[in-house]
């Protein structure tokens, strides 16, 4: 009874169109690649279709051959309603849109953008009649939370597990700690409302993907957005430091843009998940999991011209201090329930870095 009721959410090209919010960034522009190649017609939402730089990328995908079309929409998640004429008679929606910091917003907004004002964008869902399936782009942000180093997450986890770790930042003076933890939050709660309206509603399920470090070739030159993972990258092959965290000591738990962007479509398609399914997009294995100078290493060698790599701090080739072992986590279930393949490490750092020096962001 239960794989009858999942396959009855299941959907194909021949349920409708998909479609897409968050459309022209990072994920969102490999998703509606990835939908358009299987066939699907998709409702690409976008604040300002008319902006050139942001969705020339996603209309050059109607002149390549592949079986499905793009269809442009104007829609702004901080405007209700805004959505109900590009999800009209889709079968599916994901949802990508989302701000995340890099263009400067407050913490409150964020939380905001993640969170608080995405109701309406289920009201839309639910007016439509038609949407069998509601795909989140969460974050692993909201599986995170203090643990000891070498601890395996799992799509169980939830940020705010073990708040005694948090040394008591998870709140202020009794209320959440949006200025720090807003993004995990936001994500989180925003994931427990759509499983719960879902549930209740009837007519569709929700699921959610939990991207971690996502890299891989950009689409288009907006999706060098400061701060990101691959904007890293790309700094790091200039010569400079890996900033984001003291002395530039991260383990880096990498997954390939185009293996979350395909999961995402998998996701609306499975008879495996259910309503309240999420799954965590990382590593396929330890072999994705690098610290800052291990990445360094792996830059050099694959571009021995480019004459400094920069890094964390290095001291006769080895590193000045020992980094935290964490976060690690690996993309087990969504190769089990969704049937993933996943790119090479290798394969996707090189992609990453050809994509720069293909539109012209390195020379």
């Amino acid at each position: 009874m239960n794989d009858l009721m999942t396959s009855k959410y299941a959907v194909s090209p021949a349920d409708g169109p998909i479609a897409v919010t968050g459309a022209s960034g990072y994920i969102g522009s490999w998703t509606v690649r990835d939908c358009v190649e299987q066939g699907y017609i998709v409702h690409a939402c976008v604040r300002d279709k008319s902006n050139m730089d942001k969705v020339e990328h996603l209309l050059k995908l109607n002149d390549v051959g592949f079986r499905g079309s793009v269809k442009l929409f104007e829609a702004d998640l901080l405007k209700p309603g805004s959505y109900d004429e590009p999800f009209a008679n889709c079968s599916a929606v994901i949802h990508c849109g989302a701000p995340i910091g890099h263009n400067q917003e407050t913490a409150q907004e964020v939380y905001d953008g993640c969170f608080t004002q995405n109701e309406h964008v289920i009201d839309s869902v639910k007016k439509t009649g038609t949407v069998k399936r509601f795909v989140f782009t969460s974050s692993f942000a909201a599986v995170w939370h203090p643990c000891p180093q070498g601890y395996v997450f799992t799509e169980k986890d939830w940020c705010g597990d073990n708040i005694d770790g948090y040394n008591g930042s998870w709140t202020v003076d009794g209320k959440p700690n949006i200025e720090r933890w807003g993004y995990a939050m936001a994500k989180a709660n925003m994931e427990r409302m759509i499983y719960e309206t879902a549930s209740s509603d009837g007519s569709f399920q929700a699921m959610s993907i939990l991207p971690l470090h996502v890299i891989g070739p950009l689409m288009a030159k907006n999706h060098d957005t400061n701060g990101s993972w691959q904007n890293s990258i790309k700094d790091m092959l200039k010569g400079n430091p890996y900033l984001k965290l003291k002395g530039g000591r991260m383990l880096w738990n990498n997954v390939d843009v185009r293996d979350v962007a395909r999961a995402h479509r998998l996701c609306a398609e499975t008879t495996n998940g259910n309503n309240g399914s999420r799954y965590i997009l990382s590593a396929s294995n330890r072999s994705g999991e690098l610290f800052t100078w291990q990445l360094q290493n792996k830059l050099k060698a694959m571009y021995p011209y480019i004459k400094e790599i920069g890094g964390e701090e290095m001291e006769d080739n080895t590193p000045v201090k020992y980094t935290y072992d964490s976060p690690r986590a690996y993309c087990l279930l969504a190769k089990q329930q969704l049937g993933l393949n996943t790119r090479t490490i290798d394969q996707t750092i090189k992609d990453t870095v050809d994509s720069y020096f293909r539109i012209g962001l390195l020379s």
